[in-house]
């Protein structure tokens, strides 16, 4: 007599477009041991489905245009009692992507453009409670520990990032709710590990180390 099947995987799928969560759909239910449990469009809608307790893992994106962000939701799903397993599906993998969404408790990182039979191998590895990554993004991962000296912190990356987008110091400090001098301490630091004097010459360097987008 043989046991019953192991239960399937259930998932949520969790991207504003619905192109997006079609293909993510297809893909995975010709899956054995694999379901679509339900979608959300938003990631309020995604953190408020996720807490119903019928979800194993949730594939979530990382930009949804206005409101929260998916590293946003995934800090408000993970840190509930039982929660589902959040695995990042997005097209984005630079450090300012990577790291909040891993520190906001993701258990893995993958691209869009992965392989089908890497997509559904890592929503296996997720619901094991074991870390996926993306090779680009775990090589980048073990950069930043080989060498800490040109590795940005996640505020101090968020700073270069909204240079990057032209903001004064003073726009910037708004933003991110800081003084104006914290601001200036915080690029110091970037310039020093980055090794240059100006804020042309860092967001170039951190954009080519693939530190922010551009």
């Amino acid at each position: 007599m043989t046991g019953a099947a192991p239960a399937p995987i259930r998932l949520l799928l969790a991207d504003d477009h619905p192109v997006v969560r079609a293909g993510l759909r297809a893909v995975l239910e010709t899956e054995e041991g694999i379901t679509v449990a339900a979608e959300a469009a938003t990631a309020e809608e995604a953190v408020e489905r996720a807490g119903r307790g019928d979800i194993d893992v949730v594939l979530m994106d990382l930009q949804f245009g206005r409101g929260m962000n998916g590293a946003e939701a995934t800090a408000a799903i993970t840190a509930r009692p039982g929660a589902p397993r959040v695995l990042i599906v997005t097209t984005y993998d630079t450090d300012a992507d990577t790291l909040p969404a891993i520190e906001a408790g993701a258990t893995g990182y993958l691209l869009k453009d992965a392989p089908p039979e890497d997509l559904a191998a890592a929503v296996r590895t997720a619901a094991a409670g074991r870390t996926a990554l993306a090779p680009t993004v775990a090589d980048r991962l073990m950069t930043r520990l080989r060498e800490p000296r040109t590795s940005l912190t996640r505020r101090e990356t968020e700073v270069l990032a909204l240079v990057a987008e032209g903001l004064s110091n003073q726009h910037i400090a708004e933003r991110l709710h800081l003084t104006e001098g914290t601001v200036k301490s915080h690029l110091a630091r970037v310039y020093t590990k980055l090794g240059v004097d100006s804020r042309t010459a860092a967001v170039a360097t951190a954009a080519a180390l693939g530190l922010i987008r551009r």
